[in-house]
């Protein structure tokens, strides 16, 4: 296989190597020793500088004011991100944005896209659902609304001004910083939509919730919403292929905290000494720094084939969603083993708070976790195997 990347995209990483390169992972307080969230807000310093670089429309065509690459170009810069815990919601805002500019409709696109890629608007999704393990899209319904005040179940004509949304979102990313919302939900066929509303319209609550990084989440809770027609897409494929990037997307994270948490740990076993030597020449200090280099050669390998289906529509014996399951799969073993395995190697020294790898160490097992641990993505491997027999 051949990973090498293009010119743009290689400046893309160097530009925000540049941007996060002011960055220290203990920019905010500790999320060992704050209760509750660690901060009110996303780092928005961070956020604008992102802007200022047009990171932020990486993704976005010149027509909205975008660079005009492709997904593997933003999953490069979620790894750069990863590496310096950078709290913005840059994963979710751009992949909203992206599925947005591909399925969503002229009007939509003109009223989102330009301000979404100057930074002006923040945008982020629901894709816990309920519950986290099942399907996001189940755990809200539209339903059309009629311009005569009637739903189309009560009588109304099929054609309607509007929709309107009831259920809960959990676990909501930054949603208390963001301006709109991209919720999943179903209508009463069981066909899948994605719908996007401001987190301030009528029937919008938020919750505050806490994840296991200690940053701010929210359970949205969606009672009559109203959103306007053109503000739900119902292109097929679109919540899947938008699930599909952000999986990825927290693949690329998962790799660049990975690699960070490693170098650390080479440095740090590189210096300290026991019996006169580095313990890093000690086999068994070597041998499992080792394995964690193949688990992240491993992550590596398959999230830019993920990333690939995604950005080239490539067919393949199984569809893209197989192989975004393998990269998860790999992602999340392999971004627990790593941090483990630091925490293991720095002894004593990697449990100090004023010492960053805890922070590693909690972003990792939220990442891990989010949008579903490896043994949910085995499972739905296991379906699309079943589904599509190979050879």
């Amino acid at each position: 296989m051949d990973f090498t990347f293009t010119e743009e995209q290689q400046a893309a990483v160097e530009a925000a190597r540049a941007v996060f390169s002011d960055v220290t992972p203990d920019r905010t307080p500790s999320p060992a020793l704050t209760p509750g969230a660690v901060a009110e807000d996303i780092d928005r310093q961070l956020w604008n500088e992102l802007a200022r670089t047009d990171l932020l429309g990486l993704t976005l065509s010149p027509a909205h004011g975008g660079v005009g690459l492709d997904p593997i170009a933003l999953c490069l810069v979620l790894r750069e991100s990863a590496k310096v815990l950078a709290r913005i919601p840059l994963l979710e805002s751009c992949a909203v944005a992206t599925a947005v500019q591909r399925y969503g409709g002229s009007t939509l696109a003109a009223e989102l896209l330009p301000r979404a890629g100057r930074g002006e608007l923040i945008l982020t999704v629901g894709a816990n659902g309920r519950s986290g393990h099942d399907p996001a899209e189940l755990a809200v319904t539209a339903r059309p609304y009629g311009e005569n005040g009637k739903s189309e179940e009560n009588g109304a004509s099929a054609e309607h001004s509007g929709w309107v949304l009831d259920g809960v979102q959990s676990a909501v990313p930054w949603a208390q910083a963001a301006d709109w919302i991209a919720v999943p939900a179903h209508t009463a066929g069981g066909r899948p939509v994605l719908a996007l509303l401001p987190r301030t319209r009528d029937g919008v609550t938020l919750a505050d919730q806490v994840s296991t990084s200690g940053e701010r989440l929210a359970e949205v809770r969606l009672d009559g919403a109203r959103v306007a027609a053109h503000e739900l897409i119902d292109a097929p494929g679109c919540w899947e292929w938008l699930r599909s990037l952000l999986t990825t997307g927290t693949c690329a994270l998962a790799l660049g905290l990975g690699e960070r948490v490693l170098a650390m740990t080479a440095e740090y076993t590189g210096k300290r000494e026991q019996f006169g030597f580095p313990v890093a020449t000690f086999q068994a200090v070597a041998v499992q720094a080792a394995d964690r280099y193949i688990d992240l050669r491993a992550m590596e390998a398959t999230l830019w084939q993920a990333a690939w289906r995604i950005s080239s529509d490539a067919g393949g014996p199984l569809p893209t969603a197989a192989d975004v399951a393998v990269a998860k799969i790999w992602a999340s073993d392999g971004v627990r083993r790593v941090v483990q395995t630091a925490q293991h190697l720095h002894g004593g020294f990697g449990a100090d708070t004023d010492y960053p790898l805890h922070r590693f160490h909690a972003w990792a097992k939220q990442i891990e976790l989010s949008l579903g641990p490896a043994a949910a993505h085995e499972e739905a491997l296991g379906d699309l195997l079943a589904a599509h027999p190979l050879g």
